[in-house]
């Protein structure tokens, strides 16, 4: 549903009133209090405002002579098509036509900005002051704390969304603001006046997402005008900040006009404890497409997040590991030369020994970068007790395999493991899988151009477990945005994610209907926050418990988006495993970084579990 209307609509019978100009109008005339701008489509002529910054095919520009009224805006941009002639400090009076830009097209779900594609622009003076920036947080206007989900009642003082709206095109102060999120791609998030007021916030400075409170508070700064610091979470902008509200893509951004000075909040890398003797590890770790193209810093990087982050686990589910060639579209799948590297990295950053599992997707099959061919894989060190059960049995491998047609391996004999689903069998009243690893449905529609999940069995001291591999459909671009025109916004993707969740679950109630005490792990990227339906659906009638879940909020996240810190990353334990001693901990090692090597925190759980 479209969030306002325009408050007052020409008659359609009317191409003149449609084409007639308005003379005399002000900005506040033509943005209106609303979305969308009263006199769309009409000419306007002689509209004054005193320009606030230029960009290389338009300026804002504000009005002089407020009305004081909080319910519309007093600044608009004005499309020139080339770099404009006038400067800020002009003044300035424009012809033109009034439209609604609406970024990524008419049928999108962004909201649109209202303007005047100029005709013609007279500048009447040079060195006019500035108006004076809105100031917004604790100290000036406060947004409200949510956004409602269908009103035709325009309301800044109790919609976020038109909070934001009726300060379209001013400008816009903030002050002492933090970082809630890492710069990155021109933008960073901040909250105003160091945060107060605001939350839940991170025990590291960053403020979380939860059911029904996006946070609508955070402000987007953007480099559009001005170049932006590299900035961690918890890192200040001291002072006072100005720029222009400007709308793109799903959010309002504040686009700052002089580059602001930034202080550091001392933010570093966490590290959890090394495994016990009789504990096992096992983490999830996300290489964000690593391949041999991959820059050797970045590799190092990730090394340590597996050797000093996690203290070198037991078994690792990793995603984002790309073929040999990376993104070159080619017909290689495969990717040892890959992992070898990354193995090499861990042994150069003092790590053990790792051997390591997969299987090769058909060539462009499982999404991703085209050519690049992710997978999953599972990284594991065998000096500790664990031992990687391989069903069929391999052939000879000094290091690592990777079954696919014609490698060599046991797989030439059989089937196309990429297509071939593994089973759950019993025996002796004990749960095994038909093939490990193996791939959970690979044919289910869910799992179409998409990774699919990957299983195996594992021994630790004697004891048997099943482990599962996951990276979950990415949102995509038919997500409809939270500062969008319909309230609430579909979310495509996550109907996705609930399909996935369902196959899951149905193959760990398999394992459990044969052993109803059968260990079984999930773990990886479920690209889904723990309270949204997907994980809820994955522990619904399984037994599962997701451990992310039940963390306090302030430490319950492995990714920022937008500035929300959100739980996207999964460890589940079947109930023999739970009922058992276990501790579980999100290493903060990535998402919080403007430098990260990835976009996700590592996680990792220990279970302590005694030598049969």
């Amino acid at each position: 549903m479209v969030l306002a209307l325009p408050l007052a609509v020409l008659p359609a019978h009317s191409s003149l009133a449609v084409q007639a100009t308005a003379a005399g109008q002000r900005i506040r005339d033509i943005q209106g209090a609303g979305h969308e701008s009263p006199i769309s489509g009409r000419k306007v002529s002689g509209v004054p405002g005193v320009v606030t910054a230029v960009t290389g095919n338009g300026f804002w520009m504000q009005d002089p002579r407020p009305d004081g009224k909080d319910t519309t805006s007093e600044g608009v941009f004005v499309f020139t098509r080339t770099r404009p002639t006038p400067v800020a400090g002009d003044s300035v009076r424009v012809d033109g036509k009034v439209s609604e830009f609406r970024p990524g097209g008419s049928s999108s779900a962004n909201l649109s900005r209202t303007e005047i594609d100029a005709t013609r622009t007279t500048v009447d003076g040079r060195g006019t002051p500035l108006p004076a920036p809105v100031l917004i947080g604790p100290k000036g206007r406060r947004a409200p704390g949510a956004i409602k989900s269908a009103s035709d009642t325009f309301d800044p003082r109790r919609d976020a969304l038109d909070f934001y709206e009726a300060l379209e095109g001013m400008r816009v102060r903030v002050e002492n603001a933090v970082a809630v999120g890492p710069s990155g791609e021109g933008e960073l998030p901040v909250l105003p006046g160091g945060g107060e007021g605001a939350g839940p916030r991170t025990k590291r400075g960053g403020i979380v997402l939860r059911p029904g409170d996006a946070n609508p508070e955070r402000v987007i700064l953007g480099d559009a005008l001005a170049p932006l610091p590299a900035m961690n979470v918890g890192d200040r902008l001291p002072g006072a900040n100005d720029g222009v509200l400007d709308y793109g893509y799903g959010d309002f951004k504040l686009l700052l006009t002089a580059a602001p000075r930034a202080e550091s909040g001392g933010l570093v890398r966490e590290t959890t404890r090394v495994a016990r003797s009789g504990e096992l590890s096992v983490a999830t770790a996300s290489m964000d497409g690593l391949s041999p193209d991959t820059p050797r810093a970045r590799v190092a990087a990730l090394a340590a997040d597996i050797v000093e982050g996690l203290r070198s686990p037991d078994l690792v589910a990793v995603s984002g590991i790309q073929d040999n060639s990376g993104t070159k579209d080619d017909d290689i799948v495969v990717a040892d030369q890959t992992l070898a590297e990354l193995i090499a990295a861990i042994s150069a950053a003092g790590g053990p020994a790792y051997d390591w599992r997969a299987i090769s997707p058909r060539d462009n099959a499982d999404g991703g970068e085209t050519g690049g061919n992710n997978r999953l894989v599972f990284l594991f060190r065998t000096d500790r007790g664990l031992a990687f059960v391989d069903r069929p049995a391999l052939s000879s491998e000094p290091e690592g395999t990777e079954p696919e047609q014609g490698t060599g391996t046991a797989a030439d004999k059989g089937p196309d493991l990429a297509t071939t689903a593994t089973r759950v069998v019993s025996e002796k009243g004990r749960a095994r899988l038909s093939l490990s690893p193996g791939r959970i449905a690979p044919t289910d529609p869910a799992w179409s151009g998409t990774r699919k999940p990957l299983a195996a069995e594992v021994t630790w001291q004697g004891r048997r477990l099943i482990v599962i591999a996951n990276h979950w459909s990415p949102r995509l671009s038919d997500d409809q945005p939270l500062f969008g025109r319909r309230q609430p916004p579909m979310r495509p993707s996550e109907w996705r994610r609930e399909a996935q969740a369902r196959v899951v679950a149905r193959f760990v109630r398999s394992v459990r209907a044969v052993d109803k005490n059968a260990g079984v792990i999930v773990a990886g990227n479920l690209n889904e926050r723990d309270f949204a339906s997907p994980p809820t659906i994955l522990t619904r009638d399984t037994g599962l418990t997701d451990l992310p879940a039940a963390l306090p909020p302030h430490e319950r996240y492995t990714a920022i988006v937008g500035g929300n810190a959100q739980a996207l990353d999964h460890i589940l334990l079947s109930p023999s495993l739970r009922r058992g001693k276990h501790e579980f901990d999100i290493v903060h090692r990535a998402a919080e970084f403007a430098d990260r090597a990835g976009d996700h925190d590592p996680a990792v759980v220990r279970l302590e579990l005694p030598a049969k």
